[in-house]
């Protein structure tokens, strides 16, 4: 369950130091702007309830950022089929929760830097503040000084306290509080923060009581956004948008393996920024029409492109315009991407009406997220841990329908050029999950004046999926004359 990318880097002409060096003394000079990379997980006692973030005191980035040696031919190719290979390893839940490698040797002075990070620590917007702090928007990096102010604090804190004055701590503040909305709706009570199975007992118990509170403080919000998917849910394209959540089983809708391959391609923004101008539409439509292009091609190839159509789940950010916390904010929806369409330009105008659909059937829903992360969860990571071993081990992702076929996801990088230690970046392929029944994961980072595809699969499902990635800019170009527009 880690997100990653391979990033390719442009080395200064005429260097001659070595970078691997020069990038770790950059991140070594960032981290304390960063604090959540210190931090790994403390588990509860027999996974009863969820784990913790607290500071790793041992902390070594020598065991973070690591260098790599690519075989021969040394090439981009290579690069991403090493990376994919990095992706399939598991993150050591002993320390903080990323890696970072990099390798340089790479032809006309480039470099590759492959990370990842767990996905309970990040999503795509946290990714990106972490970016604008770890990296630099010069090719001459300046350093600030020391962080003005820290991240939050994990949530296990360093000055725990006794069960028993948490107790009366606890009870004093529910006490103090405010019966008004606005108070009980930020309700935090104390709590131990330990690890011990009596500490987790106890926090858990305050966090049920408190859990509720902060719901009823909250409940016109939530009443309001259920109203609204209720009255959204019964217009007539949303009722067809419900009619898509069984999606058809295809080869790539199965049970994967550990071993994962990896592709990456990339396509001129502005070629996609006329192709959405051209159907009204937005970047967004247009990867979800190059997506399902290719997919079509691709099961069309195989003769196994079903009937009915290909669904996608679109990540959507749950976030609030400008929160940059280092934290997990996202939900979804699933769009239908036309694939039983034969036209190109009848197919793109369908997932433009279908995404928009989509959207506002998903919208009300966003507002009931900061509500249901906070479920209380007290005895549900061990059961949850259980079925999905079952899961997995049953391969029932072989034989059951899948709720969607690809995962699809749009996320803007940056608009303008970023460097690190003195390399200008010039692609980001990202790397996302791959799952039981949805074995390829399609993710686009939006880089400058590019669209950087990353394509990641099961390797025992698509072991070819650069042959899935080389069809992406033969459908650019197909949509761009089904559009009318010039490429």
């Amino acid at each position: 369950m880690h997100v990653g990318s391979l990033t390719i880097v442009k080395l200064p002409n005429g260097y001659a130091a070595d970078f691997y060096e020069d990038f770790k003394r950059r991140i070594a000079s960032r981290i304390d702007h960063a604090k959540s990379l210190r931090w790994k997980l403390a588990e509860a006692p027999f996974d009863i309830d969820r784990p913790s973030w607290v500071e790793d005191r041992d902390f070594d980035l020598d065991r973070h950022v690591l260098r790599g040696a690519l075989p021969e031919p040394h090439d981009r190719h290579t690069a991403e089929r090493l990376a994919g290979w990095l992706h399939a390893r598991a993150l050591s839940r002993s320390r903080p929760l990323w890696e970072i490698y990099v390798f340089d040797g790479l032809p006309n002075g480039e470099a590759a830097i492959y990370s990842k990070m767990h996905h309970a620590l990040i999503d795509g917007g946290a990714g990106a503040a972490l970016t604008e702090i770890l990296y630099e928007s010069s090719p001459h990096p300046v350093d600030d000084g020391p962080p003005p102010g820290s991240q939050a604090a994990p949530s296990q804190r360093a000055d725990t306290r006794d069960l028993a004055s948490s107790l009366f701590a606890a009870y004093a503040e529910l006490w103090r509080a405010q019966t008004s909305p606005a108070d009980l709706a930020n309700l935090e009570l104390p709590r131990t923060g330990g690890s011990d199975l009596a500490s987790v007992l106890f926090d858990a118990a305050v966090h049920s009581a408190e859990w509720p509170l902060r719901l009823a403080a909250n409940a016109s919000d939530i009443a309001h956004a259920y109203a609204s998917a209720l009255t959204n849910a019964f217009k007539p394209d949303s009722l067809k948008a419900l009619g898509l959540l069984s999606a058809p089983s295809t080869p790539l809708n199965a049970a994967i393996s550990s071993e994962r391959s990896f592709a990456g391609v990339t396509v001129p923004m502005d070629r996609v920024k006329a192709i959405a101008a051209a159907v009204n539409g937005k970047v967004n439509d247009v990867v979800l029409a190059l997506a399902s292009g290719v997919l079509r091609r691709y099961l069309a190839e195989r003769e196994a492109l079903p009937r009915k159509t290909l669904t996608a789940f679109v990540p959507i950010s749950a976030r609030e315009r400008g929160d940059a916390q280092t934290k997990n904010q996202v939900f979804g929806m699933v769009v239908p991407l036309a694939t039983d369409v034969d036209d190109p330009r009848v197919r793109i105008d369908a997932i433009v009406a279908g995404a928009a659909a989509s959207k506002e059937l998903a919208n009300p829903f966003r507002a009931l997220m900061p509500h249901l992360a906070e479920v209380p969860t007290f005895g549900t990571p061990m059961l949850l841990q259980l079925l999905a071993v079952f899961y997995g081990r049953s391969r029932l992702a072989d034989s059951l329908p899948p709720p969607v076929n690809v995962v699809v996801s749009n996320v803007l990088f940056s608009r303008t050029p970023i460097y690190i230690a003195g390399a200008r970046i010039e692609h980001v392929f990202p790397m996302s999950i791959p799952v039981h029944g949805q074995a390829l994961n399609i993710t686009v980072h939006g880089y400058v004046d590019g669209l950087d595809f990353g394509l990641i699969a099961g390797a025992n499902v698509v072991p070819d999926v650069d042959a899935i990635a080389q069809l992406v800019p033969v459908e650019l170009a197909e949509l761009e004359r089904a559009c009318g527009v010039a490429a």
